[in-house]
């Protein structure tokens, strides 16, 4: 199910045996699994948190514990430790965590979201907003709420027509507009504020 290389279990081990507890393992889980935000999680576990769902894999000097749920998504995964001078990188590879992109056979929905939630919305985070999608019409509108930083900002407008609808066109060419359904005058922690606001920057 998941290769881990020696390296990898040296430094587990070694991390173990700093914890002092006896029967001390590793559990490895998946959160938002199938989607674009997906992440491995790794964490100390006990015999006594273990809820009998996982799988256990036999290491050298440990037992390493797949959740349950996330095995599906962990299948063909990867762990290996490369030493550095200031520690070493821990690197886990899991090719199946993220879900399948949407091929040019999924509806424009199914490939819409998955560009907001692959491209969009993290780079918009670093702003404190976020968008979702309200509805794409017939003829290939796409409608966005904004939201959190984004929700009243003075420059969403910019945000929208120079960055959003580029990168959803360019992605899903079937698009022939992204609109703002947001109404702004609603937001309360706009990353830039309204003119006449005073500030130009909140929050």
């Amino acid at each position: 199910m998941i290769e881990i290389s020696e390296r990898a279990q040296a430094h587990f081990l070694r991390l173990l045996q700093q914890q002092h507890i006896d029967d001390l393992g590793i559990r490895i889980s998946a959160t938002a699994a199938g989607t674009p935000e997906a992440n491995c999680e790794l964490s100390f576990c006990e015999p006594s948190e273990l809820d009998g769902n996982e799988w256990s894999l036999d290491c050298e000097g440990f037992t390493l514990y797949v959740d349950g749920a996330a095995a599906p998504w962990l299948e063909g995964a990867s762990i290996d430790f490369e030493p550095q001078a200031t520690g070493g990188v821990l690197n886990i590879r899991a090719p199946r965590i993220k879900g399948e992109v949407p091929g040019e056979d999924a509806g424009m929905i199914a490939r819409v979201q998955y560009v907001l939630d692959a491209e969009v919305n993290p780079q918009i985070a670093a702003h404190g907003g976020r968008v979702s999608l309200v509805e794409v019409t017939a003829d290939g509108v796409v409608w966005l709420r904004f939201g959190g930083g984004c929700h009243g900002c003075g420059m969403a407008d910019v945000t929208l027509k120079q960055g959003i609808e580029t990168t959803l066109k360019s992605r899903v060419p079937q698009i022939t507009a992204v609109r703002d359904a947001t109404d702004h005058s609603t937001g309360d922690q706009p990353y830039y504020a309204q003119r006449g606001e005073g500030a130009s920057v909140a929050g």
